[in-house]
């Protein structure tokens, strides 16, 4: 993945943008569905309360593979750029 550092840049940038994306207002619609499930009980249940917390759920782990994405890709591009500098001073030395 170090050598190929532009598509590794656009790789993080895809993944920085799905990552807002899927946890945009995440906290907000999670507080929303609990209360609603914990005020309208069972009537919560059947109109589907617990299917919405599920893709909550999985639209939270979704948002972390792709912030793990984009770290991964930072991290490789960082110890490219810190491989290079290294590089270009030794040869300057």
């Amino acid at each position: 993945m170090v050598r190929h550092w532009v598509c590794t840049y656009l790789l993080m940038g895809l993944g920085f943008v799905v990552f807002g994306a899927a946890s945009l207002n995440l906290v907000q619609l999670f507080t929303a569905n609990i209360s609603f499930l914990v005020e309208h009980g069972l009537d919560a249940v059947y109109d589907g309360g617990l299917w919405q917390l599920a893709e909550l759920v999985a639209s939270a782990y979704l948002a972390v593979a792709f912030y793990l994405l984009f770290k991964t890709c930072e991290h490789a591009l960082v110890q490219r750029l810190a491989h290079h500098d290294s590089k270009k001073a030794s040869k300057n030395s």
